[in-house]
């Protein structure tokens, strides 16, 4: 029979629930479950993990002792991945598809065919103690991942153990939240299909580019936030939204010739005109705007190649059913929507530092140099600011999702 405290904090999941559903980025919706579960047992961290190609991929992590509140740490973008086996405590969860507890990491009882390890603290100077890691099935009943909470506190707010009642709270609410984790994933799926036709016309379009380009979009625009004020609310929901929109930016390209995007050495000035108008096709794929983020993608997609001081394109387009044969003048400055500025930074760092078939990667030192010199000439100078305040968290983006 359930515990009066199981009664409430199901009641209280079951509207958690309710915001869940809402979000659409895996990445977001991660966040927003690992947050809650902590949440519900008083928890410092906790991770999640991913079952893809038959090993448990590191998808995010939360540590309050580690993290300061106004961006993501650069752990978050771990690039760790973990044997399905009963080697580990994530892979032996996933094996037996049973939740387990562990008082203390450091001292497991003997006989247990998994271990701890302790990589992370040694990294950090973190201590991991009290353990709780539920499996996260999926609508066919096989595990889709693995979510792990650690080291919860009790109302005095000293270390503690988790409980059967933490177990049974943190259960369910990993099966409620197993529906929106799956649909999260479908929709990357789907996002991810888009890309790779793309990547037929344009091979610099790539899974990985598109991946990192919304991964710096969603962290330049978390500091940028930060510094102007915004609620936490109001950038979880717009961290949701940005980072599908981003990674769709330069979707437009599917419109142009494989003569032009294939084309071995330069462009034409023809040619090149031509190539402009990818921000015009982007665009018209979410011209019936049912939502805001119907909204902001086709913001992104026209306005990515804009430049602070005016020079860029494709200007004010009257008409995207027909755009004029000559984009431009540019927008200028605040003109600028956001998000079209934030995406223009991210691609183009994301540009230089790759190599490509027709150029070799820039130096990273070459290429912050450009970013400071540009700072009031391509690029929003706020958003300078706030690329460099979170730079170690751009470089261990770059370093998750690989230089291709």
């Amino acid at each position: 029979m359930a515990s009066q405290l199981q009664r409430d904090s199901i009641l209280h999941i079951t509207e958690i629930n309710k915001r869940i559903n809402r979000y659409r980025d895996l990445d977001s919706l991660l966040n927003h479950v690992l947050r809650e579960a902590r949440q519900l047992t008083a928890a410092d961290a906790g991770s999640i993990y991913l079952v893809r190609d038959n090993h448990l991929s590191f998808e995010y992590v939360q540590n309050d002792s580690l993290s300061g509140p106004e961006h993501s740490p650069s752990f978050s973008y771990q690039h760790q991945t973990i044997e399905m086996d009963h080697s580990s405590i994530a892979g032996h969860v996933a094996m037996t598809r049973r939740a387990l507890i562990i008082d203390d990491v450091y001292n497991l009882p003997k006989g247990v065919p998994y271990s701890f390890n302790p990589s992370f603290d040694r990294m950090t100077n973190y201590r991991t103690r009290s353990v709780l890691t539920v499996p996260l099935m999926n609508s066919r009943d096989r595990v889709m991942g693995i979510m792990q909470i650690i080291n919860p506190r009790d109302r005095s707010a000293r270390q503690a153990e988790f409980n059967r009642d933490d177990e049974a709270i943190v259960s369910y609410f990993a099966n409620l939240a197993e529906v929106a984790i799956e649909k999260a994933l479908l929709t990357r799926e789907i996002i991810l299909r888009m890309i790779k036709m793309s990547e037929l016309r344009d091979p610099s379009e790539t899974a990985l580019h598109v991946n990192r380009v919304g991964a710096y979009s969603v962290e330049i625009y978390h500091r940028w936030a930060w510094d102007h004020g915004i609620d936490d609310n109001e950038i979880q929901r717009t961290r949701d939204l940005l980072r599908i929109a981003a990674m769709l930016h330069d979707v437009g390209k599917i419109g142009i010739s494989d003569s032009i995007l294939k084309k071995h050495g330069q462009l034409t000035g023809a040619e090149f005109r031509r190539v402009k108008l990818h921000t015009v096709y982007g665009a018209r794929l979410f011209t019936d705007i049912t939502s805001d983020w119907d909204e902001m993608a086709a913001q992104i997609a026209l306005t990515h190649h804009e430049r602070w001081d005016g020079k860029g394109y494709p200007g004010v387009i009257a008409n995207l059913a027909d755009p004029p044969r000559r984009l431009g003048p540019g927008l200028q400055g605040e003109s600028i929507p956001l998000f079209g500025r934030i995406v223009a930074l991210a691609d183009v760092y994301d540009a230089l530092i790759s190599e490509r078939s027709y150029k070799p990667s820039w130096k990273e030192g070459d290429i912050l140099e450009h970013i400071r010199s540009e700072r009031g000439g391509q690029f929003d100078p706020s958003l300078v600011d706030a690329f460099f305040a979170v730079y170690p968290v751009i470089q261990s983006i770059h370093k998750k999702y690989g230089n291709r």
